[in-house]
């Protein structure tokens, strides 16, 4: 039989493919699309991803073979990869890096060296560092990483080759899978049982174990709501879940064969919700701009929806939303923020259910294999599969196969463009691109268009469709300019605050009404400076000024992520006389709880928004009106939507024109008239 080849993708900064021998045993499963394990260089092994299969050798060297299969189906489709190699060419990014950056982390596998001790007696004539290494090795196996953290600044390579060397430890390389799937344990009738009638005589089993007999009588009026005693199954958590029995009085009904306990994969996504909520009927405008939407697209691939601030384009989307799911095709939403997914998601998922999936990087990355999962499968499984995901810029990446609309809300947003690492991608360019790939729709919506997007609808390429009455016939708010310079001459500042902004934000406290401030710098203060000499920390890597961080108190630099601890003293002259420079998030909030003491404060910045449901909270504490300030970045400005906010601060605005970029007088209309 003629020998056969895959080519194969790995993830690595690599422009080349690699061709290996597909094993005879294996010929018939190999397919492009599937991930295999590939020996590469000296010892290490990767997963890698099949991408054309050929029966023509390399010429200059000789192939080595695929070691193992992944997957019995392919994790992607040929629309994605085309979507990878433009990528790679367009931004001038390697396929591997694309590979990279395209797939969660669990389905990237990655051999580790693995050292274990080759004898049990430690042997003599070891210095110091190698009874070290033997004794770390005597409780357990390690991994080259796992090694030097244990050992520290004592590590070195050359004391692990010297070991090999002298047959006291051996080095192999070894994969272990980053994705395990999530379990527990489920209760069930033993096998032997076929009808209730059976499974009620074993009471007679249990004998005189009282506590036993009230666990069995609970179970068997759990399973009475089921049709058949073998389709019953609870989970044990729910079984014991407000009662007094535990998993002891389990084990004993167990070891008599009345019930029997097996492991079942769960998900670690959300509980679906169920559809609750209709889709509101449009007004006259809305309906208006909704039907040339449909008209545009007649003849045009994408479309830039110019809706101003509270019109209700997203209204809109869902009407077309539910326009593409009735056909039976996918649909992705994209949003330039997480913070967004908070109010949207609850939406969606009112209206369209267990078909709405979120897919962003503050999900663990078992979840998102999991959504990866749900995506890949829609094809095959549609009940039990998402068809609307919502997502931030790295969503573009999943595997969709039917892909009929792409929203692409505040497509102004620079946070769709990716900066670092490779592939530096604008996840708004390449949701065009997958709509002329894939013939699905595309809307690019905005109350303030990008500069390019503005120009490709007037020049024809785009279709154009204006919203230009906001919702309920609201008026626009009203835009007070603060003159700060006046202010500080005749003293009429309060801290930070303008007389006028001081005011208003005094009046909405005293009306109950809400109050957001937007300054565009987090931490405590841009920067310190010594009084008696002028000096002024910087990075040693990007000689920035450092950042000060008052709860952490560190200097920070927000390009590199180089800190170092808030010094006493003056680096250059030894002067204790250091002082912060600016205001940034954590001041202000400092500020605000001196000067309204009774007020309820909150930040909303990179700092304050770690974990993966900070936002959420931050959101929700501010829409059950528990939140009356809310102080913070870009994060505040884009597209959230609060009914009893009546003042929005904008701080410092002059700073956001002269900010060092091309694009800032663009960029500050934009952040302007989002807040």
């Amino acid at each position: 039989m003629e020998k056969q080849f895959a080519d194969v993708l790995l993830p690595l900064p690599l422009y080349d493919n690699f061709t290996y021998v597909i094993p005879e045993d294996f010929v018939a499963q190999v397919q492009p699309g599937i991930r295999v394990i590939v020996p590469f260089g000296a010892k290490k092994k990767y997963s890698a991803l099949v991408i054309a299969i050929h029966s023509t050798p390399p010429i200059d060297f000789e192939a080595k073979s695929i070691e193992s299969l992944l997957d019995e189906k392919p994790i992607i489709f040929p629309n994605n990869l085309n979507l990878w190699k433009w990528i790679s060419e367009y931004y001038c990014a390697t396929l591997g890096d694309v590979f990279k950056a395209a797939l969660p982390s669990g389905m990237k596998l990655e051999s580790q060296s693995k050292i274990t001790l080759l004898q049990n007696n430690e042997p003599e004539n070891l210095d110091l560092k190698e009874i070290l290494v033997f004794k770390i090795l005597q409780n357990n196996p390690q991994s080259i990483t796992q090694l030097q953290k244990t050992i520290g600044t004592d590590f070195s390579y050359v004391l692990v080759n010297r070991m090999v060397t002298k047959g006291i430890i051996s080095v192999e390389e070894k994969i272990a899978s980053k994705y395990k799937a999530k379990t527990e344990v489920v209760i069930v009738s033993h096998p032997r049982f076929n009808s209730f009638e059976e499974f009620e005589r074993s009471l007679q089993l249990i004998g005189k174990a009282k506590k036993q007999t009230e666990l069995f009588e609970h179970f068997l009026q759990l399973a009475k709501k089921s049709i058949n005693i073998k389709q019953f199954k609870i989970s044990r958590k729910e079984l014991l879940k407000g009662t007094n029995f535990n998993t002891s009085l389990i084990k004993g009904l167990v070891a008599k064969k009345i019930i029997k306990e097996i492991q079942q994969q769960v998900s670690r996504l959300d509980v679906p919700v169920v559809q609750q909520g209709e889709i509101n009927i449009l007004n006259s405008f809305q309906e208006e701009a909704l039907a040339e939407t449909y008209k545009q697209f007649e003849s045009k691939q994408v479309v830039l929806l110019h809706g101003i601030t509270s019109s209700g384009k997203t209204e809109i989307y869902i009407h077309f939303i539910n326009r593409i799911i009735n056909e039976g095709k996918q649909v992705l939403y994209l949003v330039p923020e997480i913070a967004l997914t908070t109010q949207l998601i609850t939406r969606l998922k009112l209206i369209f259910g267990g078909k709405v999936g979120v897919y962003h990087s503050k999900l663990s990355d078992h979840e998102r294999v999991e959504i990866w999962q749900k995506v890949l499968n829609f094809d095959n499984d549609p009940t039990n599969s998402y068809q609307i995901i919502l997502g931030a810029r790295s969503a573009v990446f999943l595997p969709f196969k039917k892909l009929g609309f792409i929203v692409v809300d505040e497509e102004h947003e620079n946070t769709y463009k990716q900066f670092d690492p490779s592939p530096r991608y604008n996840a708004r360019d390449m949701a065009v691109i997958m709509g002329y790939q894939n013939n699905a729709k595309v809307i690019l919506g905005s109350a303030t268009p990008s500069f390019e997007s503005y120009y490709n609808a007037k020049s024809g390429k785009f279709g154009l469709v204006e919203l230009l009455q906001r919702h309920g016939e609201m008026l626009l708010p009203e835009i007070i300019v603060s003159d700060i310079k006046r202010a500080y001459k005749r003293k009429e500042m309060k801290s930070f605050l303008t007389p006028e902004l001081f005011q208003h934000i005094e009046t909405a406290l005293v009306n109950k009404e809400q109050v957001i401030l937007f300054q565009n710098r987090r931490g405590y203060a841009p920067f310190v400076e010594c009084m008696d000499c002028g000096w002024i920390p910087k990075c040693e890597k990007c000689d920035v000024s450092l950042t000060y961080h008052k709860y952490k108190k560190t200097l920070n630099c927000h390009y590199c992520g180089y800190y170092i601890r808030m010094p006493e003293t003056c680096h250059d002259c030894g002067s204790p006389e250091l002082k912060t420079r600016g205001y940034g998030t954590e001041k202000i909030e400092d500020e605000l709880k001196e000067l309204f003491p009774e007020a309820r404060i909150a930040r909303m910045d990179l700092d304050s928004t770690q974990s993966k449901t900070a936002f959420e909270k931050l959101v929700k504490n501010l829409e059950n009106r528990k939140t009356d300030i809310l102080i913070g970045t870009q994060m505040v400005t884009k597209g959230l939507d609060f009914e009893f906010v009546n003042t929005v601060g904008i701080l410092n605005a002059d700073n956001l024109i002269n900010f060092p970029d091309f694009r800032a007088h663009e960029r500050s209309f934009q952040l302007i008239f989002a807040s």
